[in-house]
């Protein structure tokens, strides 16, 4: 293969002609490969690794295009999970809105850099115009500002290490950017759920506080955290000579969707001068329902969001936000390179977004955002996020209502844990029935669901972020649940 041909897309004829061919191709191979309402009709772990399993990736001469996805139809293509299926249910991860399929095309077509103006202009203007829009939604003033990141757990590290710095400057005098930890660093305490993400220890870890730095408080039966003990812990810490730094409100726990009480958590916060962050990667979407929006109030109030969209708001990943109150805390992860980010450039009105950014090289996904949103609208979008909150309030309902079920808390999203019980006279105890239930779903009926452990029982989930998804659909996964007891 001659090695100018194919290559790049470019103004010349045979190259668009070329990329036309290529992603005509792509496209129409994908939807071609949806021919079934399965989440998953693939192989088992073995077969599959078996195989996809290659002696030689790299081979002394290279193929067609039309070789290379020829493969990719047969072999990958039929062995993907499906999360646009009405029958996927597993994770916070969803199946991606069309118009955020096509901004995904052109953000690989055109490659931008979003670390400096000179390497993505419009782009770079874009996400600026899209941050402050955020801002203005979550209730933010104009000193606000934010950053695109590549998921939650970057959000919250980012959140998490602009707490620890806010702390050391202004609370302690203390310049940790230029010297690094302080000698007191190992007395250093975050509150979190204990039933929160796990980034909030990776934080600690990477941030080298520790694990030992995360404290986590109890929930109550709705598994909010329990504010009077968050008050107790934090007492404690005090007369044993702890720093309280910040407290995290988890807005929408990945198991039980539940939401902290964050007017509560942020008069402690004051009253203890401490940083409260939100965690809101899951919960950030209920924003955008008319109907739902009251239930997440309280994230105006934090000093700084997490939000993912990816999750609930249905685009594809990766595609996250960190916010923070008061921009100028930013100035924790800013330091100027001649190579890239001139202050005399900034000084002409050239903005360079890698001020801001644990990351150096990252991609335009501002435009996922702006295209969805424009072409959504309000309307469109509460629509969309009511429905599925809707449904999971119609599942639980259900459920209760359904002799072998047993269920954990009440959704205030759109995530539903519960467990089947063994009928009487079953050899099989609840867990391994559970288990195998799961197992069952996706390898012989294409159904995707969730799996986890609530007060030390297996239970199941579904995690219900297709608004597709109607009470139909639900009432027939119960009764096919049922049915595999």
């Amino acid at each position: 293969m001659n090695f100018q041909n194919n290559v790049f897309l470019t103004a010349g004829a045979d190259e668009k002609s070329a990329y036309l061919s290529m992603m005509e191709q792509t496209i129409r191979a994908a939807a071609e490969a949806m021919t079934h309402d399965d989440a998953y009709a693939g192989m088992p772990p073995y077969e599959l690794r078996k195989a996809l399993h290659v002696d030689e990736l790299l081979p002394p001469e290279g193929c067609s295009f039309e070789e290379i996805l020829s493969e990719v139809k047969e072999k990958i293509l039929p062995n993907l999970v499906r999360p646009m299926s009405t029958n996927y249910m597993a994770h916070l991860h969803g199946s991606a809105l069309l118009e955020s399929i096509a901004a995904e095309i052109i953000i690989a077509t055109f490659n931008q850099s979003m670390d400096s103006w000179d390497q993505a202009p419009a782009a770079t203007e874009i996400e600026v115009e899209v941050i402050r829009n955020l801002c203005a939604l979550y209730g933010y003033g104009e000193k606000a500002d934010g950053v695109f990141t590549s998921g939650g757990s970057q959000s919250n590290l980012s959140g998490l290490l602009l707490a620890r710095d806010w702390f050391c400057n202004e609370k302690l005098r203390y310049d940790v950017k230029k010297y690094g930890l302080p000698g007191n660093f190992r007395k250093f305490r975050m509150y979190t759920s204990e039933v929160s993400h796990f980034s909030m220890e990776k934080s600690a870890h990477l941030m080298g506080l520790g694990y030992e730095s995360v404290v986590k408080v109890p929930v109550n039966s709705a598994m909010q955290m329990d504010i009077k003990a968050l008050e107790e812990l934090i007492e404690a810490d005090i007369k044993a000579g702890n720093l309280p730094f910040c407290a995290v409100a988890t807005v929408g726990t990945t198991d039980f969707g539940s939401i902290d009480p964050m007017p509560a958590m942020r008069k402690l916060c004051d009253r203890y001068g401490m940083w409260l962050h939100a965690d809101a990667a899951y919960g950030s979407g209920v924003i955008l329902s008319e109907k739902y929006a009251s239930r997440v109030n309280g994230l105006a109030a934090c000093d700084s969001i997490t939000v993912d969209f990816h999750k609930m708001f249905m685009l594809p990943i990766s595609c996250s936000a960190s916010l923070i109150k008061n921009g100028k805390y930013f100035d924790a992860l800013t330091i100027h390179a001649d190579y890239l980010n001139r202050e005399e450039d900034e000084e002409d009105g050239y903005i360079n977004l890698v001020n801001k950014s644990m990351q150096t090289t990252r991609r335009f996904d501002a435009l996922k955002v702006w295209m969805s949103f424009k072409m959504r609208g309000r309307e469109g979008w509460s629509e969309l996020i009511t429905r599925c909150i809707d449904n999971a309030a119609y599942f639980y309902s259900q459920l209760k209502a359904t002799d072998g079920f047993e269920v954990t808390n009440e959704p205030e999203i759109s995530s539903v844990v519960f467990r089947l019980l063994p009928e009487n006279g079953s050899s099989e105890d609840a867990d391994t029935m559970n288990k195998r239930i799961r197992r069952e779903l996706l390898h012989h009926k294409g159904v995707v669901i969730g799996q986890t452990v609530c007060n030390g029982n297996v239970c199941l989930k579904f995690t219900l972020l297709n608004p597709l998804l109607t009470c139909e659909k639900l009432d027939s996964l119960i009764a096919l649940m049922l049915s595999l007891r």
